[in-house]
């Protein structure tokens, strides 16, 4: 019986291997996270298996800061928000009176930190309040383009983690449809993702801060307001994927406790599901960091992992790379 097990196996195996050359996952070092990938896959696309998805219901979704590119010492996009904060300064003495942005004039990170994505995106609206969509994205790429990170002094957007790149490609020649799921916001995402990760800006989800139609010098635009209209993180993260994807995903991936609801929900659904974690353990080629971390902080998911068999990736064990060219 076990012999055939093994048979049956290979046979579903073999023609996945055969199609992608040798390893569709170079970067991630074999061990069970690798094996539990290529199970789960082989398992889903298997034609005529009792767990067969047919492609149209194979969603996956991925948290973006700490799971598809680093976040530390700082969530990348409130360096932005600073960099701006800090330009228009002088223009706005009555940043002063928000406890928030006067913390973040003052560079106190541990205050922001604690305010997490909700932070991240009153910083983002309060410093392009009235600025066109258009204007935001150009002043978005602009930044992505230049801005060096403080420790490995190469660009925030060349800092995508090169396992994860493969698992996504991988997903997607294996009939998966990919979409970021993060608490960061929307457009400030969409500026990048597809040309970082291959995923287009309408299959992201993010925070949303409220726009409306304006005639400007006669011209149709769309104009940011100085106020929220969604926050896509914790509780959120099920409600944005319902609202704006309007399928249950059957895999998804966080790092933090700020997905744990995402990756509860995801993984509740029926049939087979997949709900993998990156947990940050190696602070040689990147940070290691959970419990006591206020940026991505994983306590709660990672208990609940161990008690549901959620998928750990340890960054240390598992990844062969880090980064694309280290």
């Amino acid at each position: 019986m076990r012999r055939k097990l093994l048979l049956a196996l290979v046979a579903t195996l073999t023609p996945l291997a055969a199609a992608w050359g040798d390893d569709p996952l170079p970067s991630w070092r074999d061990g069970e996270t690798k094996s539990a990938i290529f199970r789960f896959v082989a398992r889903v696309t298997n034609e005529g298996g009792e767990d067969y998805v047919a492609p149209e219901d194979r969603v996956a979704v991925f948290d973006n800061d700490g799971t598809l590119w680093s976040e530390k010492p700082i969530y990348f996009q409130v360096q932005f928000a600073l960099d701006r904060l800090r330009e228009k300064e002088t223009e706005h003495p009555e940043w002063r009176e928000d406890p928030l942005l006067a913390a973040a004039i003052d560079g106190d990170r541990e205050k922001l930190a604690e305010g997490g994505m909700e932070a991240v995106a009153k910083l983002v609206m309060a410093t392009h309040a009235g600025v066109t969509t258009d204007g935001f994205d150009s002043a978005s790429r602009e930044w992505l383009d230049s801005a060096q990170h403080p420790r490995f002094k190469r660009r925030y957007r060349d800092l995508l983690y090169q396992p994860m790149l493969e698992l996504l490609a991988y997903l997607r020649r294996s009939g998966f449809k990919t979409y970021i799921v993060s608490g960061g916001g929307i457009d400030f995402l969409r500026v990048f993702a597809e040309e970082a990760y291959g995923i287009p800006p309408e299959q992201v989800v993010g925070s949303v801060i409220k726009t409306e139609y304006e005639l400007r010098d006669g011209k149709p635009t769309l104009v940011r307001l100085p106020e929220i209209d969604f926050i896509d993180d914790k509780a959120g993260k099920p409600v944005g994927i319902h609202k704006f994807i309007g399928r249950r995903p059957i895999l998804a991936f966080g790092n933090s406790d700020g997905d744990r609801e995402m990756l509860e929900w995801v993984a509740a659904g029926e049939g087979a599901r997949f709900a993998g974690i990156v947990r940050h353990t190696d602070a040689e080629r990147e940070w290691a960091y959970d419990r006591d971390s206020a940026i991505g902080r994983l306590d709660k998911a990672l208990e609940q992992a161990g008690r549901e068999g959620w998928t750990v990736v340890d960054m240390k064990r598992d990844w062969a790379t880090v980064y694309p060219r280290d």
